[in-house]
């Protein structure tokens, strides 16, 4: 297959380690500020009080394309004038961060938050409130530093008949502008896209000073604050600066007595010169001009019209995937549908491919070595066509054909918090998914989402999803001897383990790897070209590392059948299987060398017992044993192979302890209760 290369423009400088951006989100009560945060935190976001208050703030890293940025939610705050003493300290991060500025030395609270000043600020605005914001908007441009807006809850701007133009308030304001929905994960890509590109130009927004009568007022105050030692005591931008002098801000005049009491006087001279000539008190008319200055803005850039009509599906399917409670039922259809491929259309595709090339060789009987070891090739490249064709092709190519129709980027945003319990961002749900059918093209693909630890941790768990091998045996037996309870029994209980198992892989590893700013593409018709090529590119493993490890296990299974060492590996294997698992000794060699040929387990245990009725030979607790321990066991050792190339030897050996441990503690431990459940009841 020919390789092909392209090229991706690399935006300097480069955000990333030390030099990663800073960025602070801001916004008034109920803008949506912590569920735009929450949609692109890390799996553990770190948190704090602001100094000297209850006031809480969160923190975490993202990352944005090749860049980086540390992401601070700072709490709620509806002006940045006459602040309490709760609010003061998010105003001082946003001026110094952690760079104490003289005046503020000698405060013993210290810094607001042990971080450095932002480099851009994110306001966070409810559209359907846009009036009222604005004026935090004004305030905000005053401190100098590049802004970007988030425009958030368009979606309910949309249903009351708000059309903004979202272009003009941009011109407007001199910053950008980004709609959003971040309930839904809308816009949340390019906003964050935007912020590094406004840092990269360096654009600060434009001037917003006050109305002509105003200036003409405060000029001698201004003028008398514009000295290089108040500047330098202060480090606080001139206009922010007199516009807090004059509101007489308590904060700012204290500061002044402090720093500054031979200069106070004639300040408070020139403030009261300056609200002379106005017809209301200053404070009044600075807080009326942003008013009005805000309605101005508003007006410009707004109309209200009748609220929209006529869905189209694209909001319905929207509605379906995006939204927090109906999303989880639209990722639950889709979960049906890929098991609905993964036991119906695979099982339809087994019995014309697989199927067939077993009864084809099913009277091939050879007795000498040579005959044996051809037989055991035949096996191990049917074994592949039975996991490739039925299973994994179907499989991966409704996946992707999902990924490009823009559907499984909805469902790993909806279960992006879910997955951050265990220590994982949504973006693995793909993989995960893929694990129902083999989970060696499910770790190939987490690792091409995940890196680090959130690597090791989806692999590892990954290996105790059902692979379509294992399904195929709990259907079998379970459906078979336990009923529709029982196999409900046996996949829930691997979703239970799967959770705590994440749960503890999170909490031991400390390193925790960078939010992600998860995009949400419009809706597209899949094209099979790039379909076929993304299948088989997820896919081709099996062809370089699978395939020989089938006919090689399939090869040494045979000859040690040949030798007669069966007896000798159901002795050694006696502690576990009978006097753990209270199993019949005859099952170790079908534990054994189940991690060569999974698929081939069922045949093995057949074999063992010598009968196709298990139930004349083991009990319901027996079978339930054995069935949970065939579920948490080592999956296969083309599995084991995989994770030896995408995460290591080192973490592919802890894997592989882990699920030994796991298989045996749980196995073991559900035995006991159930026989305790039998004597009690007998």
């Amino acid at each position: 297959m020919a390789m092909t290369e392209s090229a991706v423009p690399l935006r300097t400088p480069l955000f990333r380690g030390e030099r990663r951006l800073r960025i602070a989100l801001v916004g008034m009560p109920n803008a949506g500020k912590s569920t735009l945060f929450n949609a692109v935190s890390s799996t553990a976001p770190r948190t704090g009080h602001l100094a000297g208050t209850e006031r809480a703030y969160g923190e975490c890293t993202v990352q944005i394309g090749f860049d980086e940025a540390s992401v601070i939610e700072l709490p709620s705050i509806g002006s940045l004038y006459h602040l309490g003493a709760d609010d003061l300290p998010a105003l001082k991060f946003l001026l110094w961060g952690d760079e104490r500025p003289p005046i503020s030395v000698h405060e013993p609270a210290g810094p607001p938050a042990p971080f450095a000043p932002p480099d851009l600020i994110v306001q966070v605005v409810d559209a359907t409130r846009l009036e009222s914001h604005l004026e935090l908007t004004l305030e905000l441009s005053q401190l100098g530093r590049p802004m970007v807006i988030a425009l958030n809850m368009m979606d309910e701007a949309w249903d009351k008949g708000l059309h903004i133009n979202v272009k003009a308030l941009e011109k407007l304001l001199g910053m950008p502008v980004v709609p959003t929905v971040a309930l839904m994960g809308q816009g949340i890509s390019q906003l964050f896209t935007t912020a590094v590109a406004a840092v990269r130009a360096a654009a600060s927004p434009l001037p917003q000073p006050p109305s002509t009568h105003i200036c003409d007022s405060l000029q001698p105050l201004s003028q008398a604050l514009d000295g290089p030692e108040i500047h330098a005591a202060f480090r606080v931008p001139h206009p922010l600066l007199l516009t807090q002098v004059a509101a007489g801000d308590p904060y700012f005049q204290d500061e002044l007595r402090q720093h500054f009491p031979q200069l106070l006087p004639r300040l408070q001279q020139l403030r009261s010169e300056a609200a002379g000539k106005l017809p209301r008190p200053l404070e009044e008319e600075l807080h009326a001009d942003r008013h009005h200055r805000a309605a101005t803005l508003f007006e410009a850039s707004t109309r209200m019209g009748a609220p929209h009509e006529g869905r189209g599906w694209r909001y319905w399917l929207d509605e379906l995937f995006l939204h927090p409670q109906w999303g989880l039922i639209g990722s639950l259809t889709v979960f049906a549908a890929v098991l609905f491929v993964v036991f119906e259309v695979s099982a339809w595709l087994d019995s014309v491919t697989a199927a067939r090339l077993v009864e084809a060789l099913a009277d091939w009987q050879p007795t000498s070595t040579g005959g044996v070891i051809g037989r055991a090739v035949s096996d191990g490249l049917i074994g592949l066509v039975g996991i490739v064709v039925p299973y994994m092709l179907p499989l991966v190519l409704l996946l992707v054909a999902l990924e490009e129709a823009g559907v499984m980027q909805r469902i790993a945003f909806v279960v992006d918090r879910g997955f951050h319990q265990i220590g994982l961002h949504g973006g693995v749900a793909v993989p995960f998914l893929t694990g129902l059918g083999c989970n060696v093209p499910a770790i190939s693909a987490a690792a091409k989402v995940t890196s680090g630890r959130e690597r090791v941790i989806a692999s590892v768990l990954i290996t105790f999803v059902p692979c379509s091998a294992r399904s195929a045996i709990i259907l079998a037996l379970a459906g078979k001897y336990l009923g529709g309870t029982g196999v409900f029994a046996i996949f829930a209980l691997t979703i239970i383990v799967v959770a705590l198992m994440g749960r503890l892989l999170a909490r031991n590893r400390r390193e925790f790897g960078p939010g992600q700013v998860q995009e949400i593409p419009p809706y597209a018709l899949p094209r099979w070209r790039s379909m076929l090529a993304e299948t088989w590119a997820r896919t081709e493993d099996m062809l370089t590392i699978v395939t020989p490890l089938l006919v090689g296990g399939s090869v040494v299974l045979a000859v040690l059948h040949q030798v007669g060492a069966d007896t000798a590996i159901n002795t050694l294997f006696t502690p576990v299987t009978a006097w753990w698992l209270g199993l019949p000794a005859v099952l170790g060699v079908p534990i054994l060398f189940g991690i060569l040929r999974k698929e081939l387990s069922l045949l093995m245990i057949y074999q063992a017992l010598g009968t196709f009725e298990v139930g004349t030979e083991l009990d319901w607790v027996q079978i339930t044993t054995f069935l949970l321990f065939l579920t948490f066991y080592i999956p296969c050792i083309s599995t084991f192979a995989v994770m030896l190339k995408t995460i290591g030897r080192k973490d592919a050996l802890v894997s592989v302890s882990l699920s030994v441990g796991v298989a045996l503690l749980v196995s073991g431990a559900v035995r006991l209760l159930l026989e305790g459940v039998r004597v009690f009841s007998a």
